[in-house]
């Protein structure tokens, strides 16, 4: 790698680093101020190496996905999976209804991508709301926050396969088909594996010395399934997540688990995660218009009431933090934009619409956490 490169990345880190403590200090999420940090260095920064960034970036959503997966397991995503994904499925209509009157009531692609971008949580947003909705409702909403960025991506594959390929609806369902059999198949061989092989796969692991070797292991699976995923149509992250999701404690043991995480935790917070972050705000893109701004108050209103509804308690605070976890949009949703729009299957108006939307959503959702807190006297952790 040049060494203008490292220099750069060098920069980038570092600031977004910063950038994350005062963040952090002020109670929001660090990955805010690494966002904000992109959309700084965006404006000072020149001739910035791109190819070589966007490379590590791409690094970044790798390594997030699988650390996505790592907090969950199998069994939490079949518990949680069946209310998330539902309550995904009306946010997602939702969405799609509100973008209809930006195509002139006309169905684009332009109105599925940004459905779908705008139907996105992001699961920093959900752990750090976890102590004011309790942790019986976490399950469901990272399962829901997973499942909108998995939706997401599958959608905007099958979409870019269907605009660039001129595929027909039989061979776009067809398509279809094969990301969920693959999705199934790694699934259900992990379950059978579990049951049968939990033992010796413990007693395996336990042989390996390093941290070199447990790394070296998880890269090998993590790239394996990431090269799978994009073979057949699907985002490479999505084989990530689903090496994350598959090396849970109940599979490794609880030591060797703790290892994994503590590794995986380390290189994408500490390396990749800021640059991924920092490089979506470098890319931001968007306009700023009356229309733009009433275009995200409608659509946020909609999502956090309707989510409301869905996710009642008796106790309004409560219904209320759980309505802002899972409507907090994503950073993830400003990547699908991006590659949407370099596709061309997405337009640039619509483009700026989303990630406008996707960036005041994250920071609103962290607002309406920090005023609750206030309300109730209660800090974050």
């Amino acid at each position: 790698m040049p060494f203008d490169v490292i220099g750069y990345v060098f920069v980038i880190i570092a600031t977004a680093r910063v950038f994350a403590e005062i963040f952090e200090r002020l109670g929001y999420p660090g990955f805010l101020g690494e966002i904000s940090t992109g959309l700084i260095l965006g404006v000072v920064l020149k001739n910035l190496p791109r190819a070589d960034l966007d490379l590590l970036a791409e690094l970044g959503i790798f390594f997030l996905m699988m650390y996505a997966g790592l907090e969950l397991t199998p069994e939490e995503v079949r518990l949680g999976g069946r209310k998330g994904f539902l309550i995904y499925l009306v946010t997602l209509g939702l969405m799609f209804f509100l973008t209809l009157p930006f195509t002139g009531y006309k169905i684009y692609t332009d109105n599925i991508i940004v459905a779908s971008i705008l139907a996105v949580a992001s699961a920093p947003i959900v752990l750090r709301l976890t102590r004011f909705f309790g942790k019986d409702f976490l399950h469901i909403a990272l399962s829901y926050a997973v499942i909108s960025e998995v939706g997401s991506l599958a959608i905007l594959y099958l979409l870019v396969n269907f605009e660039l390929y001129h595929l027909s609806y039989a061979e776009l369902g067809f398509e279809l088909l094969k990301d969920v059999l693959f999705l199934t198949v790694v699934l259900g061989v992990n379950y059978v594996i579990g049951i049968q092989h939990k033992l010796w796969i413990i007693m395996r692991l336990r042989r390996l010395k390093s941290d070199e070797a447990v790394f070296g292991m998880v890269m090998i699976l993590a790239t394996s399934l990431a090269l799978v995923s994009e073979f057949i149509g699907l985002h490479f992250s999505i084989g990530a997540f689903l090496v994350g999701l598959l090396l849970h404690s109940d599979l490794m043991g609880t030591k060797q688990f703790e290892r994994v995480h503590t590794i995986i935790s380390g290189v994408t917070y500490g390396i990749f995660a800021p640059i991924f972050f920092a490089w979506r705000g470098i890319n931001f893109e968007t306009e700023f218009s009356i229309q733009v701004i009433y275009f995200f108050v409608v659509i946020y209103l909609v999502r956090i009431l309707a989510t409301m509804v869905m996710v009642w308690e008796k106790n309004f605070k409560v219904s209320i933090m759980r309505a802002a976890g899972i409507s907090s949009f994503g950073v993830l949703g400003l990547l699908v934009g991006e590659i949407g729009y370099s596709y061309g299957v997405l337009s640039e108006h619509m483009y700026a619409l989303a990630s406008l939307a996707s960036i005041l959503g994250i920071f609103v959702s962290a607002t309406v956490g920090r005023i609750v807190n206030h309300m109730g006297g209660i800090g974050y952790e």
